[in-house]
């Protein structure tokens, strides 16, 4: 354990396990949200398991890259040909406790897997720095529902998720394949992915240095009990302002390319 984690753990302790939807007050005393906070600057916020839906979000690696300002940032394994996650996001999730440390014993039975369909692509985040990093912004939100209530069966839920969306499969029986001269119409992917990911799914690209849009993740929406499409109406940022994504919708009247993957030239895939 380092010295952060144990900080962490120890600050914690007391208040780590308290039951979805407490908090405690800084006098030590666990209060139940719903009754509010009465004198206190949470009195207006959510319950942090209020949330209605998750974004589930698949990254191509080809276009990812391209979303970096350095050139030495990204990073692609050898063993990457395929879309990788990027996250499991609830939606407008609040006040969600920060005190679950995750350890690398969390997730050891899954490592191979995570590290397969997971990897970080930057060169300055190793791939368990990258998960701990998602488990603590995202998973510890998630985890008030079952079956996501531990780091291991997050992680286990977003690999069957990257099993159930097979998107390059998908793509790749419809013509849709990685290419340096052929451009795309979002509404010909979206054709293809619709009936497999719901109409509620959004396609997202970056603005190249040449000014050309480029295909870099997709986000399936889901909902509570982990099931594909949720009717809530919010805007799909991952949280409360707060946007964890590079990417913006691709434009509907643009073509975007998608790029093949470069293990030697990430952010150059196509000079």
């Amino acid at each position: 354990m380092v010295k952060s984690e144990a900080l962490t753990a120890a600050q914690c302790s007391s208040s780590s396990f308290l039951l979805p939807g407490y908090t405690t007050t800084q006098e030590g005393h666990g209060e139940d949200y719903k009754y509010g906070h009465q004198g206190s600057e949470l009195r207006n916020k959510k319950p942090f398991c209020s949330w209605k839906c998750l974004i589930f979000t698949l990254q191509w690696p080809g276009g990812f890259c391209l979303s970096l300002n350095k050139e030495t940032l990204c990073r692609i394994p050898q063993s990457v040909n395929n879309w990788t996650i990027h996250g499991l996001w609830p939606l407008r999730a609040q006040n969600c406790c920060k005190c679950w440390p995750m350890f690398r014993s969390d997730v050891q039975e899954l490592e191979a897997e995570l590290t397969e369909h997971w990897p970080s692509l930057l060169t300055v985040k190793s791939s368990f720095h990258f998960w701990r990093e998602e488990w603590q912004k995202h998973g510890v939100c998630a985890a008030c529902v079952e079956g996501l209530n531990s780091p291991l069966r997050y992680f286990h839920m977003c690999l069957k998720l990257r099993g159930q969306f097979d998107i390059h499969r998908l793509l790749e029986d419809a013509g849709i394949t990685p290419s340096c001269e052929r451009q795309y119409k979002a509404v010909e992917v979206h054709r293809v992915l619709v009936p497999h990911l719901g109409d509620k799914h959004e396609i997202q690209c970056v603005t190249d240095d040449k000014d050309r849009e480029v295909w870099i993740q997709v986000k399936i929406r889901l909902s509570r009990n982990i099931t594909l499409g949720c009717e809530h109406h919010e805007a799909a940022d991952g949280g409360s302002g707060w946007n964890p994504s590079p990417g913006h919708p691709c434009p509907p009247q643009v073509p975007f390319y998608y790029f093949p993957i470069d293990h030697q030239q990430p952010r150059r895939p196509c000079g």
